[in-house]
């Protein structure tokens, strides 16, 4: 028998769908490992589908609380950011890529866990309905029904975008960050597309707006308050599970992780996490 250490990266790829959080999704991954151990042998013959079902069944339950945490979370809930991540390798690499997308996983926020469960499971990771049953115990026609409505729900309100190649997004991010820092608002206004959002999550613990931004002219007045807040800070480009941004580093501490997402040569979402207990892992 293997370790299970083959499939942990699969797994957490799996988990984080799930819940959103990657200290969670650590801890179900490991704690679906630790079961294996007592598993009976005739379970094991397919490991990573036995894996899969029990690692989700444990974010099934979780799911419950983290929704009552998080009705009570102070302003903005993001998802904890995954710097230099990319898992497209795992599936298929659209529907990977788009599931992380910050806009997506606050979508699947609102479903029902068997909902949330039903879409990741059959949509992102091709699980078919009679697995999918067994892991959230409904029939097959129903978990059927659970992905149909989570998948009308996520085009609703976090339609898929036309990809930007890593070039495109470059150009503008570049030339974002350097309006920002120079504060010139023409080029920031030509940058920013009409219907912008800024959201930022401090947790409560770091100062954030506590409900999302819209449009240019107040996304550019909450950037010139952040600029000044962190004046000194460096930004540095990284990979985002989802697409990229930038590392906010204060001398050698780590104070924020910004998305950014372009579409049609604008940038039309600013996801800024600040919160100091989703910025432990490293960047």
């Amino acid at each position: 028998m293997d370790d299970g250490e083959e499939h942990r990266r699969y797994l957490f790829a799996v988990a984080y769908r799930l819940l959103g959080s990657a200290a969670d999704a650590e801890d179900a991954v490991q704690e679906a490992l630790l079961r294996r151990l007592t598993a009976a042998p005739a379970d094991l013959e397919q490991p990573r589908a036995w894996l899969t079902t029990v690692t989700s069944r444990i974010c099934l339950d979780l799911l419950g609380s983290a929704r009552a945490r998080r009705e009570t979370y102070p302003g903005t809930w993001l998802p904890e950011p995954l710097v230099g991540y990319d898992d497209s390798d795992l599936g298929d690499a659209t529907a990977m890529r788009e599931s992380v997308r910050t806009a997506v996983l606050l979508v699947l926020e609102t479903l029902s866990p068997a909902e949330r469960v039903a879409f990741v499971l059959h949509d992102v990771f091709g699980m078919d309905f009679d697995r999918l049953a067994a892991v959230v115990g409904r029939t097959p026609p129903a978990c059927r029904q659970l992905a149909s409505r989570a998948r009308r729900r996520v085009r609703a309100e976090a339609p898929a975008r036309t990809p930007v190649s890593a070039d495109e997004h470059r150009r503008v991010t570049a030339a974002f960050l350097k309006a920002t820092a120079d504060g010139d608002v023409a080029d920031l206004v030509s940058l920013l597309d009409p219907r912008v959002v800024l959201r930022s999550d401090g947790g409560g613990e770091v100062l954030a707006a506590r409900k999302p931004v819209h449009g240019p002219e107040r996304v550019l007045t909450l950037l010139s308050g952040l600029g000044r807040r962190y004046a000194g800070a460096r930004a540095r480009p990284v990979r985002l599970a989802g697409g990229a941004g930038f590392a906010l580093e204060l001398g050698a501490a780590l104070i924020g992780v910004l998305g950014v997402e372009v579409a049609g040569g604008r940038v039309v979402e600013l996801n800024l996490v600040v919160n100091p207990a989703k910025l432990r892992r490293p960047a």
